[in-house]
């Protein structure tokens, strides 16, 4: 199907610079098939134009060949590689994802690494097209990688620090959480909503990651402590806490978590599996100042940032009125 709309789109493309074709022609194309073939579908004049678009960016990397194979002698048709810059182990790739995904891809990025990986993304993890979506809204690819962190000096293993820095992101999209008066945004309400939307945070978190339960409680010294989140990485084969803070981050948290660590690797982590790891979630971060607080710290953490859906993005931030004063104003 691939190789059909490739094709299509290369006659489409053709035709417009040499025949100036336009808007109108495509309609009457589409009119056209519907006429010969009553009930044909994915064939409207925006799909057609979708075609080109496909056939217009990947046309310097890839061309169409036509394979006979030995069943019946049936023809296929195979993407051939014209390209310095991909591989044939993406050109596998690149067959597993659909049409649609592939238009995602197209529209929502803008390099050529991009693209390569959020396909390679959807094939090995078999993305929907709303995870896809998600993923390309939320930046996966400049933020996967980029999670302050003492990895490098907690974690000895060079393949298991790896998988660790690729499991993290230095921001989440929590895009889901909505408490309409931000001034009673706490901790709690935070948690409870990421709990009651437990799908969507895990999508956020990406896979390999299970949900083991919230305010997850020990004692010590017959004293009470419960962990924010707590989850399991089949991957790096290790429980993760997460630990929320509805503001800036402070030297402090670290060292809670660090005890959250102790006691987690101590009394509940089995003998097979890797040290624990914490993250600490919050509003804001200074990394410099995680840097510094990372000095003493001997457990593996990360910070991480969030955002919600309702909160304003920065370059519209001073043209309306604010909350209060809109308020004011209503009254």
């Amino acid at each position: 199907m691939l190789a059909l709309y490739f094709r299509i789109g290369k006659l489409i493309s053709n035709k417009t610079l040499q025949e100036k074709w336009g808007s109108k022609v495509l309609e009457t194309i589409s009119n056209d098939l519907q006429n010969e073939l009553p009930g044909l579908r994915g064939f409207s004049p925006s799909n057609i134009k979708k075609m080109k678009l496909f056939y217009d960016y990947w046309s310097t990397h890839f061309s169409i060949s036509s394979l006979v194979t030995n069943e019946m002698q049936k023809s296929e048709n195979q993407f051939v590689i014209i390209g310095s810059l991909v591989t044939n182990e993406f050109v596998i790739y690149f067959q597993q994802v659909g049409f649609t995904h592939h238009l995602e891809i197209i529209s929502k990025t803008t390099t050529f690494e991009e693209k390569v990986f959020y396909i390679q993304k959807t094939a090995v993890e078999f993305w929907s097209v709303s995870t896809l979506s998600y993923h390309l809204k939320s930046n996966l690819f400049q933020l996967q990688g980029t999670l302050p962190n003492n990895f490098t000096k907690t974690i000895t293993k060079d393949e298991l620090r790896v998988k660790a820095l690729l499991s993290f992101k230095d921001e989440y999209l929590l895009d889901f959480v909505n408490i309409e008066d931000p001034e009673e945004e706490n901790e709690r309400l935070i948690e409870n909503e990421i709990v009651r939307n437990i799908k969507k945070f895990l999508l956020s978190l990406g896979t390999d990651f299970a949900f083991i339960t919230n305010q997850y409680r020990f004692i010590l010294d017959e004293s009470e402590y419960f962990v924010d989140l707590l989850f399991y990485n089949r991957k790096l084969q290790c429980l993760v806490a997460f630990d929320l803070k509805k503001g800036k981050f402070i030297p402090e948290y670290l060292g809670k978590m660090n005890f959250y660590l102790s006691a987690l690797d101590e009394m509940v982590k089995l003998p097979h599996e890797n040290p624990s790891i914490g993250i600490i979630l919050c509003k804001e971060k200074n990394n410099k100042v995680v840097e510094f607080s990372f000095r003493d710290i001997n457990k593996a953490m990360g910070v991480s940032t969030f955002k919600t859906a309702h909160e304003l993005p920065k370059e519209f931030d001073g043209i309306l009125p604010d909350a209060t004063t809109l308020k004011k104003l209503m009254e």
